[in-house]
């Protein structure tokens, strides 16, 4: 490629005006001439850069309130013209365009405004920009003339390429690639505002699926070595605070989001999971599959309860809990070797017990993030597309009957609450055997139910006596309630709508034990 041009001229116009003055100076040292708009041309002169106002080149002031500013033929013209293109060049010389080598722009922060607590509608609105977006996509479109800058963290390269006496294609299509990927984020950012913002109506699923997502970190590998990976996230504010340990894997992400969809509070839509709301709950989760939940009064007895309620299991494993740890907690935790540990704060004496894990990760969320994850779209690819479903709130309130002749006793209805808000996070065929607020026993990815049940009981052990039994989906034959019955469980919820219901219901009154049916069934793939 032969050498391009020096930088004639550079447009800036920022909202982050980090490093602007460095990259600005170093573009005047190489004869450069800048023209940026109001707020950032009184940066630069601040600190002694000779800048002209964009209106110099437009004849325009800046118009209604800053609302158009950059928007005009000579300014997109001095961007877009093919160099070397006669006709072009003819009519730059005509209308007395120049020419920019160089555009500087970042938008109006419109994600973090929208962020904020309290933000209005109008005042989300005006931070929406017209003027940096479309600078941005004329820049990049004359990426073989133009080197577009989107971020503060492209600054250094670039500097070092101007350094060298050249910008290469290869650095100017990267940086045009980057300006499309951010104003593509940006537009993507402001429609999902206002749909969510009551303006508009809302629909069921939309009516397309656009995933732009910025680059959160990126990872050392994937599932396995031999993978590549990297994590995006739109909104980096609900990133959980890594306070100590080893940086995050590919499963060590997918194992926390589920650990902390086990801690969600969203309602069950019966009655009575109403008194979730009493408890602490502490989850320990291994390879996306939950081992250990338990609810109580406490921090410390209930992250204890979920560690113990299967040991074997929970060594290398992710644990959260949704309220403080305190150091009763802490010390639970320091007895076991985990990934992670996930909480909405540590007491101060509690976390410098568990930084002595040179390695354990120790994360901080903000509390309402496992509700947030419950309720957001969720998206999976499949067949080179992809997946997505959510909650639909039009759907019938989730009904729970007692078919069966024996009434569930009154801790056997918080068990069965329990074990149904549990194995809706367990893959199917899902099994959960709970006994006074603790999960004894879980089962899942079976390929048939009374297999399933089974394994769960094997696990629960005498834990099981007494104990509630939730199903994921119905019993297709009276076999897989018959094993749970046998293990000692005494009630037993599970969906209704096999055409053997009777025969289930039957074995129910036969055996003695509790059975109620649920309008919904909690499959998970």
């Amino acid at each position: 490629m032969p050498r391009r041009e020096p930088v004639r001229a550079a447009l800036f116009s920022l909202s982050n005006k980090n490093g602007a003055d460095d990259l600005a100076r170093a573009l005047v040292a190489r004869g450069a001439v800048i023209y940026a708009t109001g707020g950032t041309k009184a940066f630069l002169e601040e600190r002694g850069i000779a800048a002209r106002d964009v209106g110099d080149l437009t004849g325009f002031p800046a118009l209604f309130d800053g609302r158009v500013k950059t928007l005009h033929p000579k300014v997109f013209g001095a961007i877009l013209h093919e160099r070397g293109n006669p006709v072009h060049e003819e009519q730059v010389e005509a209308y007395a365009i120049p020419a920019i080598d160089t555009v500087v722009v970042n938008l109006y922060p419109f994600e973090a405004t929208v962020a904020r607590d309290g933000v209005t509608l109008d005042e989300a609105i005006e931070q929406i920009d017209i003027g940096g977006v479309a600078l941005l996509r004329a820049a990049a479109k004359n990426f073989a003339h133009v080197a577009v800058l989107t971020h503060p963290e492209q600054y250094g390269a670039f500097l070092q390429a101007l350094e060298a006496g050249d910008l290469p294609i290869a650095l100017r299509r990267r940086l045009a690639v980057d300006a499309f990927e951010r104003t593509a984020g940006y537009d993507i950012a402001i429609s999902h505002y206002l749909a969510a913002s009551g303006e508009v109506l809302p629909t069921a699923l939309p009516g397309a699926l656009t995933l732009t997502l910025p680059l959160a970190q990126r990872l050392r590998y994937g599932t396995n070595p031999q993978e590549r990976a990297a994590f995006y996230l739109d909104r980096t504010d609900r990133l959980p605070e890594q306070l100590h340990g080893k940086a995050l894997s590919y499963n060590n992400l997918l194992d926390l989001d589920a650990t902390l969809r086990l801690l969600s509070r969203a309602p069950l839509g019966a009655e009575f999971g109403s008194e979730r709301e009493r408890y602490v709950r502490a989850a320990v989760v291994k390879h996306t599959v939950p081992c250990g939940v338990a609810q109580r009064s406490r921090v410390g007895k209930a992250v204890n309860d979920a560690l113990e309620a299967d040991p074997i299991s929970a060594y290398g494993g992710i644990v959260a809990t949704d309220a403080t740890v305190d150091l009763e907690a802490a010390r639970s935790l320091a007895q076991f070797f985990l990934e992670i540990v996930a909480a909405p704060d540590y007491d101060e004496d509690a976390l410098a017990l568990l930084k002595k894990k040179k390695n354990l990760r120790i994360m901080r969320y903000v509390p309402e993030l496992p509700d947030e994850l419950a309720r957001q779209l969720r998206v999976r690819s499949a067949l080179g597309g992809v997946l997505a479903e959510n909650g639909n709130p039009e759907a019938p309130k989730e009904e729970w009957r007692v078919v069966s002749k024996r009434q569930p006793t009154t801790q056997e209805w918080h068990d069965l609450a329990f074990a149904w808000d549990v194995v809706r996070h367990v893959k199917s065929n899902g099994i959960v055997v709970v006994k006074g607020g603790t999960t004894r026993g879980i089962c899942a990815g079976q390929t048939n139910r009374v297999s399933a049940v089974q394994i769960a009981a094997h696990r629960a052990g005498d834990g099981a006596k007494g104990g509630a039994c939730a199903s994921d989906g119905f019993f297709p034959f009276a076999d897989g309630l018959e094993a749970a019955a046998a293990s000692g469980c005494s009630a037993i919820i599970a969906p209704g709508g096999s055409v053997r219901d009777d025969e289930v219901i039957a074995a129910a009154d036969r055996l003695g034990v509790a059975l109620v049916f649920s309008s919904y069934r909690y499959f998970l793939h």
